[in-house]
């Protein structure tokens, strides 16, 4: 598992240097030196995004430069209408939006530093086929916890099992909501991205929203909650859709589950 480990970072260093126009800047933040925070990360695509931390730029490696949900899943199609379950900085739902700028993108982000910095990146990204809403997913509509469990930003969850007293409330709607409130007869694409609240998010879903999406690409995320990917892959089986996993390349209780709708093929 050292050696493996080993290996993905040290591959992810060709990707960063001949992905990132400003790279002196991201190795002075990975190494520790005085950098001015928050600071614009330059890639050699053209896109441009804010970032915060180290992990920003980890999650702006693997989802703008290495595409890892399309890896994981299918390419995505221009014209196609996309749903982004937390959109953090914006690193999927902008990459996406500039490829195809026929498509539209739903980006759902309830915590509210990371919401005013998908703000920004869409400002200076200059794209205008994201719609950015302030909302978690969950359960059901209203209110709801997100959880403060580290000091990484892209980490808190709404998932119940995680209650604390560093919480804060959040804005939340249903997946029904979301297609009901956006008039979605058809989604081709919905990437998650919640720290456990997949769960809670998909089993409470009707079957009706769940049919009207061709393609789910999510990282499931087990020991969160009670239940694990294999529960999230018998539920789709269940509802007859086709799934593959990838596992993470780190972390054992990571990976991207892609479920496929053959009836909307």
């Amino acid at each position: 598992m050292l050696v493996s480990r080993l290996s993905y970072y040290l591959a992810s260093i060709p990707a960063l240097l001949l992905g990132i126009k400003n790279w002196p800047m991201m190795l002075a933040l990975f190494v520790g030196l005085p950098v001015s925070r928050p600071f614009v990360i330059k890639l050699r695509n053209g896109a441009r995004f804010q970032v915060r931390t180290p992990m920003d730029v980890w999650i702006l490696k693997e989802a703008a430069l290495e595409r890892q949900y399309e890896r994981a899943s299918i390419d995505i199609e221009d014209g196609w209408t996309i749903v982004d379950v937390g959109a953090g900085l914006g690193d999927f739902s902008i990459s996406v939006a500039r490829t195809h700028p026929q498509g539209t993108v739903y980006a759902y982000e309830p915590f509210p530093e990371s919401f005013a910095l998908l703000q920004t990146n869409l400002r200076l990204n200059q794209v205008d086929n994201v719609k950015a809403f302030p909302h978690a997913l969950g359960a059901q509509s209203g209110w709801m916890d997100l959880h403060i469990v580290s000091p990484q930003a892209v980490q808190h969850t709404t998932a119940p099992e995680h209650e604390s007293s560093d919480s804060i409330r959040v804005p939340s709607v249903t997946l029904d909501q979301v297609f009901a409130e956006q008039q979605l007869p058809r989604c081709d694409y919905v990437k998650m991205d919640c720290e456990g609240g997949e769960y809670d998010i998909l089993f409470n879903a009707s079957d009706e929203t769940l049919q009207k999406v061709q393609h789910f690409c999510l990282e499931y995320h087990d020991g969160v909650t009670e239940f694990s990917h294999q529960d999230l892959v018998r539920f789709f089986e269940d509802k007859g859709f086709q799934v593959r996993l990838t596992r993470n390349p780190v972390h054992r209780h990571l990976g991207l589950l892609h479920a496929a709708n053959p009836r909307l093929a």
